[in-house]
């Protein structure tokens, strides 16, 4: 350790628990100066392996490599959580500085002229090197990684290319945190039953704590978190409310002023632009997808358009039922956006004689998550403890060690459940440290998987249990599924470690496990009540299968009209206006106006926060195709946890993490590659 990173070894220098960082002792002033010292060192570590005297081999070159910037990544990884899930003025400041900052920091490595000829020497070569495939896949992520980063570029094309990537670094910054903000500055405070008519207790419970949190003791407020605003468009009798509310939702980043992200994404899609044609790739869909199993924007819409097909039509049956339902009640408008939710909970009742509120007291997020983790142990023979001596980065944060079935500790887990106004919105899982078996530096063998997961459930009360809706415990189950994607990975190298996978591949593992929350067996032994402790009637199990692809219409135009308008976003060269391409593709596909995008363009913030999901937010329906095929492997036995499939699942997709070809992977496991078809059906779509 240099004397100027033991300055900051609390950032870089993890002595924890099973390796934790000591959360507590992790200052946001430190940042900063801990980021410049780590960047100076990996420069150091590159500069190294760039001008190493020695004959370019896979060991001092590429595994040289794959070790370099330890610190970097720790520091890097302990900031971008905070900036994620628990950010605050300081962190934000720095975020808009270190985005940027780390662009230039890795376009110099990519055009670095003397460290691609390395690699590329080892790339033309690498038949006659007697690489295992592992090493062969992780010389070609290196190798392409380079190459589409504009390393056989002239010198003014990739001076232009960095600018390219520090200026759309700061504008994923800047969407990201504009979005934060108005989700933020916005409440609906209520008081009166006259206002709460229709509310149930659960929501009334989470509102009181959201208005307390607010400053609004005593009152209800609705926030624009999901696990508030969605229940309350579901069961609000207050039209007006209901409709002051969700325009409020989805006019995040489009209401003029400092936090309008507009201008932002008009300008992001101009330089996504400019960055594929300096590549050689006729528009920015054609450069993210060259890399994927999809390979082409043609084959991603002729998906996306297949299933539109199908949804709009559902959809418009869905809304007549909706209407007749309306007028039954004495309303003859129009079904609006605000009236789907709570018309749409009303035929479900009438359907399949349960609603939500009904559901909700047998869905506590502790049995939930003990029932996530017993899937896990049934399918994979692993075992969740909690540690209770472990500070984390907030006090919601629970910490797990993950047990193999000899009791070895495989993994270290990290789950924040609960909404925050410091916590951006959504769900996803990262890590602090992903699993790999290489010697580093310091002299460590390798390193064990430390994962987070984060969603934004409702806090509830003091002393009062947490409800889930569905919707949540899917949620929950979805993010977990990524999580064991990253703890049971074992592989020899980082870079191909866990998640570290295609983006359409990268949601099998998580919408697979999803299926498992609604194996009776599992709901069986884990939907007990609240209140009684009582296990969910077998009547009322009964209907929630019965009904799992009720709606399905709506939620799967609402998901592919957002998808339809990404790729339109990246196929079509510079796009002039942003909004009027949304609102042409929407007309085009015949939108209903009942209905709306699930994130329209101004907080879309799965393709305009960072490059994450540009041209890329088809990659769930693509996995989904994979997922369904993938349990139909389970049900074809007749055993939902078949050890045998278990096995090829664990061995052949949640284990091997990028080491293999994602579509030989998953043939290896399933003995084909998959139509539409069992996606479909899953969706209740023929």
């Amino acid at each position: 350790m240099t004397s100027t990173t033991a300055l900051y070894a609390s950032l870089t220098h993890w002595d924890g628990k099973n390796g934790l960082p000591r959360f507590e002792n992790v200052r946001d002033e430190d940042f900063a100066g801990a980021f410049d010292a780590a960047l100076v060192a990996h420069d150091a570590e590159i500069d190294a392996i760039a001008q190493a005297g020695e004959k370019p081999s896979f060991a001092n070159t590429i595994t040289a490599l794959e070790i370099a910037g330890d610190e970097l990544s720790r520091v890097s990884a302990l900031f971008w959580n905070k900036a994620g899930a628990h950010t605050n003025p300081a962190i934000q400041a720095l975020e808009r500085e270190i985005a940027p900052k780390m662009s230039r920091h890795y376009s110099r490595i990519s055009m670095n002229e003397a460290l691609f000829r390395r690699i590329d020497s080892l790339w033309e070569q690498r038949e006659a090197l007697g690489l295992s495939g592992e090493e062969l896949r992780v010389l070609e992520r290196h190798w392409k990684g380079f190459v589409r980063s504009g390393a056989k570029l002239p010198k003014d094309s990739q001076e232009r290319l960095a600018a390219i990537n520090e200026e759309l670094a700061g504008l994923g910054a800047k969407f990201g945190q504009n979005v934060l903000a108005d989700e933020k500055s916005w409440k609906l405070v209520l008081s009166t039953e006259e206002e709460l008519a229709g509310v149930p207790d659960f929501l009334r419970d989470a509102m009181k704590g959201a208005a307390r949190e607010h400053g609004d003791d005593g009152a209800y407020a609705i926030t624009l978190s999901r696990s508030i605003i969605e229940p309350f468009l579901t069961f609000s009798e207050r039209r007006d409310l209901r409709e002051q509310a969700f325009k409020a939702w989805v006019s995040r980043g489009a209401n003029g002023g400092e936090t309008d992200n507009r201008a932002t994404v008009k300008r992001t899609l101009e330089l996504r632009d400019e960055k594929a044609k300096l590549l050689g790739y006729a528009n920015f869909a054609a450069y993210k997808l060259d890399n994927t199993m999809a390979k082409t924007p043609e084959a991603v819409n002729d998906l996306l358009t297949r299933v539109w097909t199908k949804a709009v039509e559902r959809a418009g049956e869905e809304e007549a039922e909706l209407a007749a339902l309306m007028r039954e009640e004495g309303n003859n408008h129009d079904v609006m956006p605000w009236d789907w939710r709570h018309y749409a909970e009303k035929l479900r009742a009438i359907k399949f004689n349960f609603s939500e509120a009904e559901l909700k007291p047998y869905l506590q997020l502790d049995k939930i998550i003990e029932a996530c983790f017993e899937v896990a142990h049934r399918l994979f023979g692993i075992r969740a403890l909690e540690v209770t001596d472990v500070i984390a980065y907030h006090p919601d944060v629970r910490t797990f060690e993950i047990h193999d079935g000899n009791g070895k500790i495989v993994a270290v887990f990290l789950a924040d459940f609960f909404a925050r106004p410091s916590k951006r919105s959504g769900a996803w899982m990262s890590s602090f440290q992903s699993q790999h078996k290489l010697r580093l530096k310091n002299g460590r063998e390798g390193e064990l998987p430390i994962i987070y997961n984060v969603c934004n459930f409702a806090k509830p009360s003091q002393g009062k249990p947490a409800l889930l809706s569905l919707d949540d415990a899917r949620t929950l189950f979805h993010e977990f599924g990524h999580a064991l994607h990253g703890m049971l990975s074992n592989v020899t190298y980082p870079s191909v470690s866990g998640t570290g996978v295609s983006r359409d591949f990268v949601e099998l593992p998580s919408q697979l496990y999803e299926h498992w929350l609604t194996v009776p067996q599992i709901l069986e032994t884990y939907a007990l009540h609240y209140e009684t402790g009582e296990p969910m009637p077998k009547a009322l199990l009964d209907k929630v299968l019965a009904a799992q692809t009720f709606n399905a219409g709506f939620n799967t135009v609402e998901y592919t009209s957002s998808a339809l308008v990404d790729m339109a976003f990246h196929t079509r060269g510079v796009v002039e206006d942003p909004m009027a391409v949304q609102s042409d593709v929407l007309a085009s596909l015949g939108m209903p106006k009942s209905m709306v995008m699930r994130h329209a363009t101004p907080h879309f913030q799965h393709i305009f926060s960072g490059d994450g999901y540009s041209a890329g937010y088809y990659s769930y329906m693509w996995s989904e195709v994979l997922d369904a095929d993938a349990f139909e492997a389970f049900e074809e036995t007749g055993n939902p946890f078949n050890p045998d499939v278990a096995r090829r699942l664990r061995d052949n997709v949640y284990s091997v993490g990028g080491s293999v070809d994602a579509e030989e992977t998953y043939k290896a496991f399933r003995g084909k590659m998959p139509s539409p078809d069992a996606m479909m059906r899953k969706r209740g779509l023929v």
